[in-house]
């Protein structure tokens, strides 16, 4: 039985509680094609951080929308995440070819040009970027 308070929150099948990727995953599914695998998941978000910090939270909550790239072995599938968490996609926004390079990515947030937005993903995705492009390197 989970710990009061956990109860709502989604568990896997070993009883741990989900990671956010996890999560952003098993929500992307729905958008791609049957069968068409994922290789990478990447948590992004439209407006700046420094939005927040100069105007304050509600102003940035109230520009800012959340992205998941779902990245295949065919395209780079830009999904709709809303407005209060990356967590469940609900909606495509833009597709990017497989072939686009997502980094090299450095400092602490990292900039994404995804048709008409600039994404931002934050350096706790820096290694799924890197996943995504060696992927890319790989194949060529």
């Amino acid at each position: 039985m989970a710990p009061a308070g956990l109860a709502a929150l989604p568990f896997n099948h070993q009883g741990d509680l989900m990671s956010l990727r996890d999560a952003m995953r098993d929500s992307a599914v729905p958008y791609l094609e049957p069968g068409e695998p994922v290789q990478a998941v990447i948590g992004a978000q439209t407006a700046s951080q420094w939005l927040a910090a100069l105007t304050g939270v509600f102003v940035f909550l109230g520009f800012n929308h959340y992205r998941i790239l779902a990245v295949t072995p065919n395209r780079i599938v830009v999904l709709d995440a809303g407005k209060a968490s990356m967590k469940k996609a609900r909606g495509v926004v833009t597709e990017l070819p497989r072939s686009t390079r997502l980094g090299p990515a450095s400092g602490l947030w990292h900039k994404i040009p995804a048709g008409q937005e600039t994404l931002r993903v934050h350096r706790r995705f820096f290694k799924d970027i890197e996943t995504a492009d060696n992927v890319i390197t790989a194949t060529a």
